[in-house]
Order: structure tokens, then sequence, then C-alpha cells
């Protein structure tokens, strides 16, 4: 099921601590991102519409104590995770409520841009204009 658009920006407004949010399709549903840097995710796992929050190892036991769901779906009948988890549904009544929560996602998602490798990129060759002198 389509992820509906009022929830999305409602979304981003709960997330607006993080920084201004930009909702975008993906999937089916939208990647929430600021700066660049995705920080949730909303999908419709099969229970309704949820906002996911970015994730990792050092955050994990503290989404688990809120009682927050991992992220799984299945691929090919194997159940797969990604590092998101379903954000705490006190935390989905106001920004404030929501500012901790956001914090959290935003630093998972500088961690994981962190961790990847640089990309190399070509410099332009600039080319005069123009005949060569000679």
């Amino acid at each position: 099921m389509a992820i509906n658009l009022d929830f999305a920006n409602y979304c981003c407004e709960l997330l607006c601590s993080a920084g201004p949010c930009v909702a975008k399709r993906m999937f089916g549903g939208y990647g929430i991102s600021t700066d660049g840097l995705t920080i949730a995710i909303l999908a419709d796992l099969g229970d309704g519409e949820k906002l996911w929050l970015k994730g990792d190892d050092s955050t994990r036991s503290r989404y688990e104590a809120a009682g927050c769901q991992s992220f799984t779906y299945p691929m090919k009948g194997v159940p797969r995770s990604m590092n998101y988890f379903s954000s705490p549904e006190e935390a989905m009544d106001s920004p404030d409520a929501m500012r901790l929560w956001a914090t959290l996602a935003l630093e998972c998602a500088v961690r994981a841009r962190a961790g990847k490798p640089a990309t190399f990129r070509k410099k332009a060759i600039s080319k005069p204009k123009g005949k060569p002198k000679a």
C-alpha cells in the first residue's frame, strides 16, 4: 500500500529538529532526508504506514528498550532487515516528543556516511577556447 503524502509531510514536521526535512518517493513509500542524509523511511510492511528511524548497532538497544520494531521484510522467502526502527508511539505526538529520536537518527546517518568509502571524482579538464597561440 502506498504511503499518504499527508503522513509524509507530518513526519517531516516531526523530524524538523534534525534540520529541514525533505520527503522523496521511494519504493511505494518515502525516504526522509536532511542535508542529503536519509534519517528515516516511511513504509507499510502490512500493519499500516509507519515512520522508521535510522539506527545502527550503537543505538539498537535504545530503540529496543523503547519497544521499537526492527525494519524486517521478506525477500525470496528469507527475512531481511535494514538499520531502521519503528518510531516510539509517544514520539509521534509532536516535534518536541520526537527531538531525541530525530537526533539519534541523524547521528546514525552521519556515522553511516562516514563509514562509506570516499568516491573518486574525475577532475574536469579545462580546454582553452579559441585557437592555440603559436
